[in-house]
């Protein structure tokens, strides 16, 4: 347990040092997720309690300086008294890249801002409990977002997605707009390393 604990802090440590590494760099590591969706709807008249919620991991590798891809999970819960339970999923391949461009650039609110653009590919879709209906299929996605950095290794994000499923069920086709907000988490995989050898020798 102590063991732990110390991997934690060190962990926790190289995520609020090194200020000269890169967040974008390539060989860094990206993990976190987005929220989207989120509805917690009181209905007074007994008209019981809506709820709806989106969550969606995310981990990536930056094979080079701004492009990052890796793979993305998507679970969504939508309950409503008389309407059933719906969920739905996703998972599959995202790649993420950060716009290097100066006139881009120039847009910008704040040093510590960065705008980027994701897609995503995968298997996915949604299905309600009560009417039966359902779409299940490729799922598709393209969007831009922004990425804030609270420390050099953290940022807050917003991103505006297009999504769209393709395939069998009851509707054969499916697309909305995502507005999501989340967090990443910026790793510098040759100090992870390091870090995480000098933990197992002890």
């Amino acid at each position: 347990m102590n063991r732990f604990y110390q991997l934690t802090l060190a962990l926790a440590a190289l995520l609020f040092s090194s200020v000269a590494v890169a967040q974008t760099q390539q060989g860094n590591i990206m993990v976190g997720g987005d929220i989207s969706n989120f509805n917690l709807n009181f209905l007074g008249g007994g008209g019981g309690t809506t709820f709806q919620m989106d969550l969606t991991p995310k981990v990536a590798y930056f094979i080079r300086d701004g492009l990052a891809i890796g793979g993305y999970g998507r679970l969504g819960l939508t309950t409503a008294k008389g309407a059933g339970t719906q969920t739905s999923y996703g998972i599959g391949a995202l790649g993420r890249y950060f716009v290097e461009d100066r006139r881009v650039r120039q847009l910008e609110f704040s040093k510590r801002s960065r705008f980027f653009v994701e897609a995503n590919a995968g298997f996915g879709g949604s299905n309600n409990s009560a009417s039966g209906a359902s779409n299940n299929g490729l799922d598709l996605g393209v969007g831009p977002g922004v990425a804030f950095f609270i420390t050099p290794n953290v940022s807050l994000e917003a991103l505006l997605k297009y999504e769209l499923t393709v395939g069998f069920g009851s509707a054969t086709t499916s697309n909305r707009l995502n507005l999501g907000v989340g967090f990443q988490i910026y790793l510098p995989t040759a100090r992870a390393k390091q870090i995480l050898k000098e933990e197992r020798s002890k």
